[in-house]
């Protein structure tokens, strides 16, 4: 039995070295072809229009908020050359009667100085959003980002019984934004 084994064994041994032994080394290497990613046709946000009815010094208003991507603004482009659309906003706030106590179109533009380079250049207005009525303001959050990215600049938007508005950068993140480095626009 233990011859058997062993000669079980040493034909088995002679079958493994054969078929190793047969092959030849072949001189191509194999390797995978880099694909060039094509930028698609560019990225535009949906657009919007938020309406709310907002109780604001012991009156009521209509605030209308809408974002409508603009084929006329610079396009931006990404790392990719991925090209996305940039936005226009219109903040529209109305009295109870019908009649319009405040109007203005927003785009990154009216944001310039507000931002760095960075985001001068490669960042899209992404949102513009009622936020709450305190006082003699009306306060609107705002953000400009980097498309398909978590990295933004939020804005805090304020605007006066008076009428006058007042932009500036957000450096309070979820709370009440200090006054420092506002500027009121009429």
């Amino acid at each position: 039995m233990k011859q058997f084994l062993s000669v079980a064994l040493l034909a088995s041994l002679v079958v493994v070295l054969a078929a190793c032994g047969g092959k030849k080394k072949s001189e191509d290497i194999i390797a995978h072809r880099i694909v060039k990613v094509q930028p698609k046709e560019p990225v535009r946000m949906q657009p919007y229009l938020d309406e709310k009815e907002v109780e604001w010094i012991g009156k009521k208003y209509l605030v209308s908020v809408s974002r409508q991507a603009s084929d006329s603004l610079p396009m931006v482009k990404d790392e990719t050359g991925q090209k996305y659309v940039d936005n226009v906003f219109r903040l529209k706030v109305s009295r109870q009667d019908g009649s319009v106590f405040f109007s203005r179109t927003f785009t990154k533009k009216s944001l310039t100085q507000y931002l760095d380079d960075d985001f001068n250049k490669t960042g899209v207005f992404e949102g513009l959003v009622l936020d709450k009525a305190e006082g003699d303001f009306l306060i609107f959050g705002a953000s400009v980002g980097h498309p398909q990215s978590d990295e933004y600049i939020p804005l805090v938007f304020k605007l006066s019984r008076m009428g006058d508005l007042s932009i500036k950068r957000d450096t309070q993140m979820d709370n009440p934004p200090a006054d420092k480095d506002e500027e009121t626009l009429r």
